[in-house]
Formats: structure tokens, C-alpha cells, sequence
């Protein structure tokens, strides 16, 4: 069972990455919260790692801290809640955010989510009241963001930051409307990928 994965950053988009180790390309698949902290292509990388196994696929699954696995455990164990919707719920909520929603029972945020729904909702809060205690939130590596934000600005990043919100699960014609409103109204400029998905995610949830 692989546990970690270290290497050379091959290939990064939000949803995935190839990472080089040993010689070997590594497809792991990614929430946006890793996306947005990842170091340049070409440089190292390290990733907690998940491995999924099914009857048809292998699939890993990273992260860069142990405390976004370690949820992606747990959401894992909530029946109807697969690897693909445990990425899109740690990519529209942090750790501590998801936390926070389970403590305060608060169904409508984590249903807001795309592809959650409220039975599945209902689930996760009533099924992991008990186990969010033990998420030891771990704080991520000095510089990650920054170094992502290196990697891309300006008009790219706002291309970037529509192409994730597509993978989250929005119609592109209604993530590029929210990613426009924040750059329309000035405050992407120079703010990082992370930011301005939290922006538009901001707007999207606003609007249901």
C-alpha cells in the first residue's frame, strides 16, 4: 500500500498531477486545496497518499498535509460517498472547515457542495459527528502557496480558477460568470489562485 509518494513534479492541473519517482510517472488525483499549494512543474514534491483500490482501477489519491487525508479517510467511510465526491468536498472545504460544519450540524454547507445533495449531506454530518475530533489539522508547508502563485498570475490564473470550478463540478458558462465578478470588481488583482476560487466559490454559494 503506498502511503507517501515523493519526486518530480511532471504535471500539475487541478484534479491531477504526474509526479516522477524512480523513473515512474504517478497519476494522482488531487484536491483543489493541493492544487493551489503545489510547487512549480519541475520541482519536488512530497504527498500524503491515499490508494484506492476497485475491481477495475488503482488509483491514488494526494494531499499535502496529513490532515486533508486523514478527511478524505473519513468521508470515505460515510456510505454514498465515493473518492470523486470526497475531492470535491475537501476542495470547496478545508479540514477545520468541514469540522466546523459537522459540529454545528450545518447540512445546508456541506449539501453545498456540487454533487453532495442532502441525504449524503445528512450523512457525512450524523455519521462523523463523533470521528471529526480526530483530525489533527496540520498546518501546510511554508511557502506552498506562494510557490503556486509563482507559477502563474494574471489572466492564466483566472483561466486556471474557471477550469477548477468546472471540476468541482460547475457549468463552465456559470464558473467563468463568478471568476468575471472578482475580476471585475478588481479584487484578483494580484491575489493568489487560491484566493480567487475562494472568491468565486464565495459567489456561487452566495447564489443558491
Amino acid at each position: 500500500m503506498i502511503a507517501t509518494l515523493s519526486g518530480k513534479l511532471q504535471a500539475r492541473e487541478s484534479g491531477r498531477q504526474v509526479v516522477e519517482s524512480g523513473g515512474v510517472g504517478y497519476e494522482v488525483f488531487i484536491p483543489l486545496s493541493t492544487y493551489y499549494r503545489l510547487p512549480p512543474i519541475g520541482a519536488e514534491v512530497f504527498l500524503e497518499v491515499r490508494q484506492v483500490v476497485r475491481e477495475d482501477a488503482l488509483s491514488l489519491y494526494g494531499f499535502l498535509s496529513a490532515g486533508e487525508k486523514r478527511a478524505f479517510d473519513l468521508l470515505m467511510q460515510v456510505q454514498h460517498v465515493g473518492p470523486k465526491l470526497a475531492l470535491a468536498i475537501l476542495s470547496t472545504l478545508t479540514p477545520a472547515e468541514l469540522v466546523a460544519a459537522i459540529g454545528r450540524e450545518d447540512v445546508e454547507r456541506i449539501d453545498a457542495v456540487p454533487g453532495v445533495g442532502p441525504k449524503v449531506a445528512e450523512r457525512i454530518v450524523r455519521e462523523l459527528r463523533d470521528k471529526a475530533a480526530e483530525l489533527k489539522l496540520i498546518a501546510p508547508a511554508p511557502g506552498m502557496a506562494a510557490a503556486a502563485a509563482a507559477a502563474g498570475g494574471g489572466a492564466s490564473a483566472l483561466d486556471d480558477a474557471v477550469s477548477a470550478l468546472v471540476n468541482l463540478g460547475y457549468k463552465p458558462a456559470e464558473a467563468k460568470r463568478a471568476v468575471d465578478s472578482v475580476a471585475a470588481d478588481g479584487s484578483a488583482e494580484g491575489v493568489e489562485l487560491e484566493a480567487i476560487i475562494r472568491k468565486s466559490l464565495a459567489v456561487l454559494l452566495s447564489e443558491r
